[in-house]
């Protein structure tokens, strides 16, 4: 049984100052080694939470989480698009549905080109199935239904081109003749908004008008559909494949997985690795504190010796010792949670600040899929991380207390 004078002397020993310089200094390290693995775990899993939650919320609102596309000739797209609307909104599923066009094109400003993936949308109906009113106004959104030559371009896009609101672009599509040459179309618009989403999709995204966009293209090159909101994100694929199920040959439904499946695959594995590579930091700390028990059980065995003379039992001082090194992963556990919870509430905050300062930007949407660098603090995700640093740093106390209860008395007395 657990003896109250284990506690009290396993809590002495832990708060004692006399013993050696190096004994203090393994403690100490050891417990600051278990503050640092904490506090970087907890960071490092609320960052991956927060590309998370970036990639849920804001690009998988911002593109189709399913796509159903028809190709060919659409003449008789409106009646189509009817009925199939009625065929999608019958699943129990679906939420919202707004027909878009979708062409490549090149967008021109003077001397400067770029290649730009152009969306025909219904304003009306895209409120329903995207947060783009979360980044234009109203009004602008609402322009691309009275005037079929206003744009609505991504800021970096934007930036590359050198225009503002209100400028002129143009744009060129490719066309491909009867012949097999191709004979671009120009048309000029006017810039209506520019939307800043943070994102990879302010890099090369433009909305313009549906009509304006089918106008564009010939008819057996249309790529018209619609676009659906489903209750579940990660329900899409299998929701993709029941409606492709119901609807007529021509037609094929494809989920969000097709165009960023491989970019969230990638955080659910960076966020698995990185967090059982910071676990190994919690590992080293806790052999740290294996290191200074059996340091202190060294230096400790006189005391032992009398302990046991005065009717100690050995699951008694296995215990002192157990204590001891619990104490010193609680102060390193309960520091490393503090400094985490602390740095996952305010590191984007501070990487702002610092790219403020320095004028420097850690992360592009050229590279990343945003441009700043979220988090996204779990309460359970703390609670894990602490309970498995404890678990870890009791079991690790196991062994030196053992060798502490194996001391003989007269043996370790006779060398006092």
């Amino acid at each position: 049984m657990f003896k109250p004078y284990a506690l009290f002397i396993g809590l002495r020993y832990a708060g004692s100052k006399r013993r050696s310089q190096l004994v203090s200094f393994i403690s100490l390290v050891s417990m600051v080694g278990m503050a640092v693995g904490v506090a970087l775990l907890i960071l490092v899993l609320s960052v991956m939470n927060g590309f998370d939650r970036e990639m849920r919320t804001r690009i998988l609102g911002l593109v189709p989480q399913i796509n159903v596309i028809a190709y060919g000739d659409t003449n008789n797209a409106e009646q189509d698009w009817q009925h199939i609307r009625k065929t999608l909104l019958y699943h129990p599923e679906v939420k919202a549905i707004a027909p878009f066009a979708q062409l490549n094109a090149m967008l021109l400003k003077g001397t400067k080109v770029e290649g730009a993936l152009i969306y025909g949308i219904d304003p009306q109906q895209e409120k329903n199935v995207s947060i783009i009113t979360d980044y234009v106004k109203a009004e602008a959104l609402a322009s691309l239904e009275s005037d079929s030559r206003q744009i609505l371009l991504g800021a970096a896009l934007a930036s590359r081109l050198g225009v503002a609101i209100d400028g002129v672009v143009n744009m060129m599509v490719p066309q491909e003749n009867t012949s097999g040459a191709i004979s671009p179309r120009f048309i000029q618009l006017t810039i209506a908004d520019i939307f800043d989403t943070g994102t990879e999709l302010d890099q090369s995204v433009a909305l313009i008008a549906i009509e304006t966009a089918l106008s564009l293209m010939p008819p057996e090159q249309r790529r018209q559909g619609m676009r659906i909101t489903v209750k579940d994100t990660f329900q899409a694929p299998r929701v993709a494949w029941e409606l492709e199920q119901n609807i007529p040959y021509g037609y094929i439904a494809r989920d969000w997985t097709r165009s960023h499946g491989n970019l969230y695959s990638a955080i659910q594995l960076s966020k698995q690795l990185v967090g059982l590579m910071l676990l190994t930091i919690i590992a080293v700390a806790a052999f740290n504190i294996v290191s200074a028990l059996v340091m202190v059980v060294t230096d400790k065995r006189g005391d032992i010796a009398i302990l046991r003379t005065a009717g100690a039992s050995p699951a008694g001082i296995m215990a002192i010792f157990m204590v001891q090194g619990t104490v010193i992963a609680l102060i390193g556990t309960a520091a490393g949670t503090a400094l985490g919870v602390a740095l996952s509430l305010t590191i984007t905050d501070i990487v702002a600040l610092l790219e403020q300062l320095f004028q420097i930007q850690f992360l592009n949407s050229d590279v990343y899929p945003i441009d700043y660098l979220p988090s996204d603090l779990r309460w359970h995700d703390v609670l894990i991380i602490g309970g498995t640093a404890c678990v870890i740093s009791v079991l690790a106390t196991i062994y030196p207390a053992w060798r502490a209860s194996r001391v003989l008395p007269a043996e370790a007395l006779r060398h006092q």
